[in-house]
């Protein structure tokens, strides 16, 4: 390629279409919407869920009670065995320990199951541990606690 030879490449510059503007143009009478109706017209938008004047579904179906779908807590799980074969005996397993080893990702809390066999004293600071779980965990000699009393102010800033 020349400096002096510089084209824009093939379809890169389109026409306006011009419409309404008479026979002649190929985009006259009906100005390319089709015949006549709402969606012809100017400003001839229908909202979300309007099915032509008929009531809506979402105004046919009743409605009643809560749901608490939208507030529900999402944990990342993980299993005892996972952390009995990646954590050394003595170690502290919270939130930064458990990035550093790959078990979890995100921002998501995370609860302990008690899956698997466990014989390792660790110190746990995690938001949930099930039942199960802080049994075994305290029955190997460590130690469980609420990761709530162990968030410091630079926590809370992120």
């Amino acid at each position: 390629m020349q400096d002096f030879n510089l084209r824009a490449p093939v379809g890169a510059n389109k026409r306006k279409k011009i419409v309404g503007r008479g026979q002649g143009s190929g985009h006259g009478t009906t100005a390319g919407k089709g015949n006549k109706g709402q969606q012809s017209r100017s400003g001839g938008k229908t909202y979300l869920g309007f099915e032509g004047g008929q009531m809506p579904l979402y105004r046919r179906l009743a409605h009643r009670g809560f749901s608490n779908y939208p507030f529900k807590t999402v944990y990342q799980v993980i299993n005892l065995d996972d952390i009995e074969s990646r954590f050394e005996d003595g170690a502290t397993v919270d939130i930064t320990t458990l990035k550093a080893v790959g078990l979890i990702k995100g921002k998501v809390p995370v609860k302990i199951l008690g899956d698997g066999q466990f014989t390792k004293k660790i110190n746990c600071k995690i938001e949930a541990v099930s039942a199960s779980a802080r049994e075994k965990i305290i029955k190997a000699g460590g130690v469980v606690k609420n990761a709530e009393s162990y968030v410091t102010d630079s926590d809370k800033a992120e």
